[in-house]
């Protein structure tokens, strides 16, 4: 009735932001970037004992992502689902509610609270009674219904936001990232949240590792040790102070992602910004090597210029196209650039310079 289970979108809106098609076009594009450029992705082919080790790393991530990914996306609908008949909070962030309530506007949340338990009560009897209702007018009114309590329940959201930020403004009050941790703190036993949390942080420490490694060695490797010449003691200890200074940056990126719609989504978009390009660079030294760097270099700042503009206006401003276009765009302009600016760039043969 919500559509929550519709899986695929064959529709041709370039404006969706996930349909069949933008997944296996830009999706095809942000994974071949991710999974065969990204520092942090290939670092670990590398560490491999051997070249068959490596692929086969390469070949599991392959077999294992898109179902890992489909049991990740089922558990959000299973909470969905769960929270139908279970009493959801107003705001998922408990430190936002918990500062409301000791405010002076403590009595208006709470009229606010029991609104939302009737309107939750009453959904509950809604959503027993759609799979009984009589076809096809019957389920029309039904989702109807549903869809009417929906939006009651929304309204009530966004003014127990507005209520949240009278009373703290600098409360968080996007809480759709609190709400996987709100259902395993009051809903799991507690042996199984210790085990979760535990899981949860050895994932998060151990992609942070590798970012921050990555970061740092490209920043030691590629551009200190290449215009330095420093003994290799001396490149690992700039090495150390690099993983720190991003690490400063991490933490502060991590501050300004909260202000976005949620944070998986979040760093999909940042990826699909500059990954395109990316992986548009290295398929020119794979396929095209007789592109000159210089070609190549002006042709990926050209096309990250276009490509901030296009997400600022097309994707973000008037949603013209959706986000995950991005990837594809960004390759195909570098490659065609590099080639075109190449052309010009190229130094004319010799018995031309002489004749």
């Amino acid at each position: 009735a919500k559509d929550k289970m519709k899986i695929l979108d064959f529709s041709f809106d370039p404006s969706s932001r996930y349909t069949f098609w933008s997944g296996i076009t830009g999706g095809l594009f942000l994974a071949l970037s991710y999974f065969g450029t990204d520092q942090s992705q290939v670092q670990r082919y590398l560490s491999g004992k051997t070249v068959r080790g490596s692929q086969l790393g390469l070949i599991f991530n392959a077999i294992l992502k898109i179902p890992m990914q489909f049991f990740i996306l089922l558990v959000g609908v299973m909470v969905f689902v769960f929270f139908q008949f279970k009493p959801a909070p107003l705001n998922f962030n408990s430190a936002a509610e918990e500062t409301v309530l000791k405010s002076e506007y403590r009595e208006d949340y709470q009229n606010l609270q029991q609104q939302q338990l009737e309107l939750i009560k009453e959904k509950e009897a809604l959503t027993f009674h759609y799979p009984d209702a009589a076809e096809p007018w019957g389920k029309r009114l039904s989702k109807s219904l549903i869809n009417q309590n929906n939006i009651a329940q929304n309204e009530n959201r966004e003014k127990a936001k507005e209520l949240i930020l009278k009373a703290d403004p600098k409360q968080e009050v996007n809480d759709k990232d609190y709400v996987f941790i709100h259902f395993i703190l009051n809903y799991l036993p507690a042996g199984l949240i210790g085990l979760l949390l535990a899981v949860i942080i050895c994932a998060a420490m151990s992609s942070t590792a590798s970012e921050l490694n990555a970061l740092a060695s490209i920043t030691a490797m590629d551009l200190y040790k290449r215009y330095k010449n420093k003994s290799d003691l001396e490149v690992l200890k700039m090495s150390r102070w690099f993983t720190v200074m991003w690490g400063v940056i991490a933490i502060l990126f991590a501050c300004f992602g909260t202000l976005f719609e949620n944070l998986i989504q979040f760093v999909n978009i940042v990826g699909s910004i500059f990954y395109g390009n990316v992986l548009g660079i290295f398929l020119l030294a794979f396929f095209f090597r007789f592109v000159k760097g210089n070609a190549v270099f002006i042709a990926a700042l050209i096309t990250q210029l276009i490509l901030f503009a296009v997400y600022y206006f097309a994707v973000y401003k008037v949603e013209w196209i959706g986000y995950l276009w991005l990837n594809f765009i960004g390759c195909a302009l570098v490659m065609g650039l590099a080639l075109l600016i190449n052309i010009f760039l190229s130094e004319p043969e010799e018995d031309e310079v002489l004749g």
